[in-house]
């Protein structure tokens, strides 16, 4: 397997941070209007870094020909991204290790189950 170059940048730590915040917004309305009380599943939610770091993941995996990455790929593309984004760094850090990426996905909690 070859280790693919770094994607360009595809936009602005600022304009990532929004878009992750639009989407995070949607993620609270839908478990709303499906009858879950904000106080159980908001705990769960990535913070605003934390989406913005996995959305660039998923980037590169769908770079990647949608291939799950191993263990030491996704290390290496997660370093990547703190290396690119110095802010994200702490987000970054704090996914490392910690599978499932998505616990506020109903899909993934469903597989956990």
């Amino acid at each position: 397997m070859t280790e693919r170059s770094p994607q360009p940048r595809r936009a602005s730590l600022e304009l990532l941070r929004a878009e992750a915040a639009d989407e995070l917004s949607v993620l609270v309305e839908e478990r709303i209007r499906d009858g879950e009380d904000p106080w159980d599943f908001m705990e769960d939610l990535p913070s605003v870094d934390e989406l913005v770091v996995l959305i660039l993941r998923a980037e590169n995996i769908a770079a990647d020909g949608g291939n799950k990455p191993t263990a030491s790929r996704n290390y290496r593309v997660l370093r990547q991204i703190a290396l690119e984004y110095p802010p994200l760094t702490r987000a970054v850090w704090r996914l490392l290790g910690n599978e499932p990426h998505r616990r506020w996905d109903a899909s993934v909690r469903a597989e956990a189950s």
